[in-house]
């Protein structure tokens, strides 16, 4: 009797932190079809280049092989949703293999850690979290002069893809109005859905909840955007040449001088990279009350310095990278990797394929 014939795929998963268990019994049986490796990496210890030789998949988040070693494979996944990381990698300059990309996995949990800190600054929730460690019941705070809710507030998304989306779909929830902004422009209705992953009951798939929405790569479409009067300002673009130090300090006196609301100043979330906002430039801008307050999930650099100045600006919340973390992110990292294998049985195209050149 003759062996039997290999799976057609093999896959080859490289995390470099403990796969929790109840993600790799899922993947077991998410992936019973085809060959499944999973491999916990470490960092600053490179990955045995055999490992690479037989995978016609790879999931990866900073593991990539040499070219040499990549004779096999057909698709490379990246846990992340950007690929800046990435681009210095040969393997990535000089192959032609296509690159897939998570994006539409961190809308869930980013849009959550957003209005997670726009309700700590707006309900003052780091005053009364302190009371309560000190068993004091605080009624001398001018409650009704120092919170605020978020009915009919202005929320400018700069960056409308899934995140934005998802963003948008809550904050209108809580009676906010959004506007978008992409680098291209969207005038139809077909031009404006969205057509990458999506997890199911989330986001903004047709593109409708913007009241109206821009365009741009220059100074002044960004600058007409910004002077939209604006209550907060969502950073969610990807990193690239052209955004890199996109939001300074004309850009946030733009957002102050045309704010509408008395009693509040704009505010800044950046979940999108720490180089897209001039650091120093933000900081003034905070010390000088021009922004009522930033809240950061990504620095310049990180690990931020514990002697950064930016730890005590005012009004700022920082935390370290984390905002799309939880349970379901590899699963649903995976997922999109899933569907590509079963449309390329299908003869069909990628989705979140990421188009080199464009840098997203």
């Amino acid at each position: 009797m003759g062996e039997a014939p290999l799976p057609s795929e093999h896959l080859l998963v490289i995390f470099n932190q403990e796969i929790p268990l109840h993600v790799k019994e899922w993947a077991q049986k998410r992936f019973s079809d085809i060959e499944l490796t999973l491999y916990q990496s470490t960092r600053g210890v490179k990955t045995p280049p055999e490992l690479y030789h037989n995978a016609t998949i790879l999931v990866t988040f900073i593991d990539l092989p040499e070219p040499e070693d990549s004779f096999n494979l057909k698709i490379i996944h990246t846990l992340s949703a950007g690929v800046d990381h990435l681009l210095n990698n040969p393997i990535f300059k000089y192959s032609e293999i296509p690159f897939t990309t998570s994006s539409g996995i961190h809308g869930p949990p980013i849009a959550e850690w957003t209005i997670m800190n726009w309700l700590v600054s707006a309900r003052k929730y780091s005053i009364l979290h302190e009371a309560q460690k000190e068993h004091k019941w605080d009624k001398e705070t001018p409650w009704m002069e120092t919170s605020y809710d978020q009915v009919g507030q202005k929320v400018g998304i700069l960056g409308y893809g899934s995140i934005g989306r998802q963003i948008a779909r809550v904050s209108q929830a809580l009676g906010m109005t959004v506007y978008a902004y992409t680098a291209s422009p969207r005038p139809t209705a077909e031009s404006r859905h969205d057509n990458g992953f999506i997890v199911p009951g989330t986001g903004d798939p047709e593109g409708t909840i913007p009241v109206s929405w821009h365009h741009g790569t220059g100074k002044e479409a960004i600058h007409e955007f910004l002077s939209l009067g604006l209550d907060h300002l969502v950073v969610s673009v990807p990193l690239t040449e052209q955004t890199t130090n996109l939001l300074g300090a004309e850009e946030f006196a733009l957002l102050a001088k045309h704010s509408t609301n008395p009693a509040k100043k704009p505010y800044v979330t950046n979940i999108s990279r720490g180089k897209v906002i001039n650091q120093d430039d933000l900081i003034e801008a905070l010390k000088s009350g021009q922004l009522g307050g930033a809240a950061l999930d990504v620095t310049n650099p990180e690990p931020l310095p514990s002697d950064h100045p930016l730890w005590s600006a005012p009004n700022v919340q920082i935390t370290p990278h984390i905002s799309g973390s939880g349970r379901e992110y590899i699963p649903r990292s995976l997922e999109i990797v899933r569907i590509n294998i079963d449309r390329t049985r299908q003869g069909l195209p990628l989705i979140n394929a990421y188009r080199r050149g464009n840098g997203y």
